[in-house]
């Protein structure tokens, strides 16, 4: 058996130790990669400090990794070993924030030659949940739609609408407008209170509470999608404007997507992957702590909300 080193959550403290565990025997559908980078996702830091999965001593944080496949279950080519891949892991089983992590082989995608380890680790979670909301709403094009907030999920998603053809406002006091420029959005708003325009589609990732009070922006049959949180009731009467309301979350998908489910995910993926390392999609360049810095770099991604990624030395 080969040792690897975790980072284990302390459930007295909500705190990582560095520890060692050992590679075990794979299942038939799994492969171990060997992480070359980890990101860190709002959810990894908050996780830790409330454990609301009720994780034990011992548990490896971390959904997002890039990699080497290392090893494969007895269902899984073999012709697998050596490819580069990046991939969202569940919560509830032991994750990234480790040298070594077990896997469902359909559950990877692929990474194009000349993407680098860093950049893979920092994208699976917003990337992923980026083209979920994409896919919330009914493919048309020339339809106006709103984005509120612009962090790294709203980033890639306004890339994603604009290059499917939709006319792109965004609320943000952040997004330059030399940058909204180049990204192709039409129009950002500081406040949310200066939208007056009705909308095709609005999402939002502020939280459920503020995504209500944007129902009034949209047209008849149109689309409210909440990447934080939800809205729990409708707004409008039934039968008047027929508005569509949406939730994401990415992380479901491991407790209730089927194979079918996972393969299209993964090849829509991939399919970003390469867009992103053909600078067709924009993304920001993460920064890079050691993995004996763990405790610091968590501190980086929640102090100051830039991507951050983990490599080993």
């Amino acid at each position: 058996m080969e040792q690897y080193q975790i980072w284990q959550y302390r459930t007295e403290t909500h705190s990582l130790t560095l520890g060692k565990a050992e590679t075990s025997t794979l299942g038939d559908n799994e492969i171990l990669v060997r992480n070359k980078a980890i990101g860190i996702n709002p959810v990894d830091w908050k996780f830790i400090k409330t454990n609301p999965l009720n994780w034990p001593n011992g548990h490896v944080p971390g959904v997002d990794g890039a990699g080497v496949i290392v090893g494969t279950g007895s269902n899984v080519d073999t012709s697998l070993i050596g490819r580069r891949v990046a991939y969202h892991g569940s919560l509830i089983r032991h994750g990234s924030f480790a040298e070594c992590i077990v896997l469902n082989a359909e559950r990877v995608m692929l990474l194009p030659d000349n993407l680098s380890f860093e950049l893979a680790a920092a994208l699976p979670c917003p990337m992923l949940t980026a083209w979920q909301a994409f896919e919330k709403i009914p493919l048309t094009r020339q339809r106006e739609v709103l984005i509120v907030g612009f962090g790294a999920v709203n980033n890639l998603l306004s890339q994603i609408l604009v290059n499917a053809g939709y006319v792109v406002d965004v609320v943000s006091v952040s997004l330059s407008e030399a940058r909204a420029n180049k990204l192709g959005v039409r129009q950002v708003y500081r406040e949310q209170s200066q939208v007056s325009t009705k909308y095709f589609a609005i999402f939002d990732a502020i939280s459920g509470e503020n995504a209500a009070r944007l129902v009034s922006l949209l047209k008849a049959n149109g689309h409210i999608v909440c990447i934080q949180d939800r809205i729990p009731k409708p707004i409008d009467p039934p039968f008047t404007r027929t508005i569509s309301y949406h939730e994401i979350a990415l992380g479901a998908l491991h407790d209730y997507g089927d194979n079918e489910d996972w393969h299209a995910l993964m090849q829509n993926g991939e399919v970003l992957l390469e867009r992103i390392s053909k600078n067709s999609v924009e993304v920001s360049v993460p920064v890079v702590f050691k993995f004996e810095q763990m405790s610091d770099a968590l501190e980086h991604s929640e102090l100051t909300k830039i991507k951050t990624v983990i490599t080993f030395s």
